[in-house]
């Protein structure tokens, strides 16, 4: 999207309803979810393209540096009221050690997962990276954090296929992820979750 300005903002170009998720946000969280719109929308993409690439395919490229782009977000989101959220984990006291092993002194202190920005239990994930940890946020840590009370619904902001090209390879994308939620379906213990698709 280009505003006025000549500046090129991040969009929302796709969507995908896990469990009922875009229904259920729409429903629940319908200022929410505008809040999260117009965030986007204030980010200037211009300034997200700031890591040069080292990859043999694409040496001196200028590619979207995800880190950058989380930061934007949250720039945009803390001061209407979002916040991380961090749960503290006490592996201990789960599983149980064979006889004959010694775990480590150490064990898992400072243990913790954390949901990227929680508002009035509604919890928004914003991922830019591997397949594997779009597939955890949703299928696991939403789960977690429902369970615990903490969310009663959730957001996955990814890239689409298009932004995912402009970044390091490796990053995985919206459609990949919305085809694999499909084939896998939904579990009785799921999260409703909007997935949004993002571009510039």
């Amino acid at each position: 999207m280009e505003r006025e300005t000549g500046e090129f903002t991040l969009r929302i170009v796709a969507e995908f309803s896990f469990n009922g998720g875009k229904e259920f946000v729409e429903a629940n969280f319908a200022n929410e979810l505008a809040e999260l719109k117009q965030a986007l929308t204030n980010v200037d993409a211009n300034l997200l393209r700031t890591k040069e690439s080292k990859e043999q395919t694409m040496m001196g490229k200028m590619l979207y540096s995800p880190p950058a782009i989380n930061t934007a977000i949250k720039e945009q989101l803390v001061p209407r009221g979002w916040a991380n959220h961090k749960e503290i984990c006490d592996y201990s006291l789960y599983g149980t050690y064979l006889p004959g092993y010694q775990a480590p002194a150490s064990g898992s202190r400072g243990a913790f997962r954390d949901m990227d920005f929680v508002k009035n239990k509604l919890g928004v994930e914003v991922q830019f990276g591997k397949y594997s940890f779009m597939v955890y946020n949703v299928c696991a840590k939403m789960t977690i954090f429902r369970k615990l009370g903490i969310i009663n619904g959730g957001v996955e902001i990814v890239p689409v296929k298009n932004l995912a090209d402009q970044m390091s390879s490796g990053v995985s994308y919206f459609e990949q992820f919305a085809w694999d939620l499909s084939m896998r379906g939904v579990s009785d213990i799921d999260t409703p979750v909007l997935i949004l698709g993002i571009d510039v």
